[in-house]
């Protein structure tokens, strides 16, 4: 493929009664006029595209090419704000998209229907390197000269470790006091950033870093950033690749912020926009039971994309009541403790366009599904495996069939959250009752406990042989 075009895209509002156009060099994270989410938008007709998917294999040849050895900006065509001299890349998105028939029994789906996109493989360990690569490319392209994000632990590595790697733009994240696994905060601490701790959690945090943002005129990389979401489209197109260029039935994700299930199925709409796909999979985001904001406002207060025409009053009122309650985001799968996501609209326009669902798990049925893909090979960290414990319970109810090809999103790596694995395969059922039964985590039937033995050559083989 040729050189694209990078004079093709702008920032517009998603709000239908607005739909104001601005520039992609200019550093906004909300419309200026409205308030409203951003969207990066392209006029394809302008741009240099493949004329089929599997044009992109051409790349691999070339892996001296930084923007080739990138598993984000191998498809440049199809995120085309930043001419390629601006990228910043590290080589992120270089995943594995595997065939897991080890794991599919568990999730009651046949053996061969079963995939794992396992984005626990980026270099600082989660899928958010996709998003951030493209968001520290555009902070370059505008000039900025500090980054701020809030995070519940995966935003803050990535941010550290791009802000390392490049040198040049400083970062700052903002986490909750006790809000943060330790795997995920031991990253931000040894890249160097500024971690302040603020006392409360992943909420309170996002409130405050969009305040901190526009006072000091900071580059704020959380998701609300829709060129981080450029990035993370890059994700859909891999699993594609991996189907050899086909559309998978179904695509599972976690729901935390939103940001995935918002990038992904802009990812899915663009590719029609561009004749390159016949038709969109359905989507699946899986919440926990003690984060649900997402499953309540779909599924209990029927509100809906509604083609642009968002009932934002109503979605306010549930945030009061919410608030009214003091009900507050709780699980052990920390990465989607979220209770107000800021890409809400996003994904509810993402649901509408892919004909998709939500679903909830609890942490037990999450914990569970962890230990089982575990065991067939990929660990993953406790957000990551709602998908297949949302596989097996819409599996249970009739709504996936068994020989439809469902992939899975697995966002991070298994040490980002080390503890609660250990918790669960070392603690006997009545020692984590007592100390997770609050969250609804009881017990371990998936437990691969140590055996303990004494300093004794009969009692080590007999504990090998037993």
């Amino acid at each position: 493929m040729k050189s694209i075009r990078t004079d093709i895209g702008y920032q517009e509002c998603i709000n239908v009664a607005c739909r104001a156009r601005f520039d992609v060099a200019e550093p906004l994270f909300e419309c200026p006029t409205c308030g409203d989410l951003l969207d990066v938008r392209y006029d394809w007709s302008q741009a240099v595209l493949p004329k089929r998917l599997n044009d992109f294999e051409a790349k691999w040849a070339v892996p001296g090419d930084p923007l080739a050895f990138s598993g984000v900006w191998q498809y440049h065509e199809l995120l085309p704000f930043a001419p390629p001299q601006n990228v910043i890349t590290v080589g992120e998105g270089k995943t594995v998209f595997q065939q897991a028939d080890r794991v599919a029994p568990y999730a009651r789906m046949n053996v061969g229907r079963l995939f794992l996109q396992y984005e626990g493989m980026n270099p600082s360990g989660s899928f958010k390197d996709n998003g951030m690569t493209a968001a520290f490319t555009h902070a370059h392209l505008v000039g900025a000269t500090r980054a701020v994000c809030a995070s519940t632990g995966n935003t803050s590595a990535s941010v550290a470790m791009y802000a390392a790697v490049d040198g040049r733009i400083p970062a700052i994240v903002l986490v909750g006091s006790g809000k943060i696994a330790y795997g995920k905060l031991a990253q931000a601490l040894d890249y160097g950033v500024r971690v302040v701790e603020v006392e409360g959690d992943f909420d309170t945090c996002m409130r405050r870093v969009k305040e901190v943002a526009k006072e000091l005129g900071i580059y704020l990389m959380n998701s609300l950033n829709p060129f981080r979401l450029e990035g993370q489209k890059t994700i859909m197109y891999r699993v594609i690749e991996g189907l050899l260029w086909d559309v998978p039935e179904w695509v599972v994700v976690p729901g935390g912020n939103l940001g995935n299930s918002s990038a992904f199925g802009k990812a899915f709409q663009e590719l029609r926009e561009m004749g390159l796909i016949s038709r969109l999979p359905r989507l699946a985001v899986i919440v926990a039971e003690g984060a649900d904001t997402l499953y309540r406002i779909v599924n209990q207060e029927r509100l809906a994309w509604n083609d642009g025409r968002v009932d934002d009053a109503r979605i306010a009122a549930f945030y009061d009541q919410m608030d009214a309650e003091n009900r507050r985001a709780k699980t052990v799968a920390s990465a989607i403790e979220i209770n107000r996501p800021v890409n809400l609209k996003k994904c509810l326009r993402s649901l509408e366009w892919t004909g998709g669902l939500v679903e909830k798990v609890s942490d037990q049925e999450i914990l569970d599904a962890k230990a089982r893909i575990g065991a067939g090979g990929f660990g993953c960290e406790p957000a990551s495996a709602a998908t297949v414990a949302g596989v097996r319970k819409l599996r249970d109810a009739g709504v996936i069939d068994a020989d439809d090809r469902v992939v899975c999103v697995l966002t991070g790596h298994p040490l980002k959250d080390p503890n609660i694995t250990v918790a669960y395969h070392t603690l006997d059922d009545e020692v984590i009752a007592e100390k997770y039964g609050a969250y609804g985590f009881t017990k371990a039937p998936h437990a691969n406990r140590p055996v303990r033995v004494a300093d004794d050559l009969d009692a080590i083989v007999a504990a090998i042989q037993a």
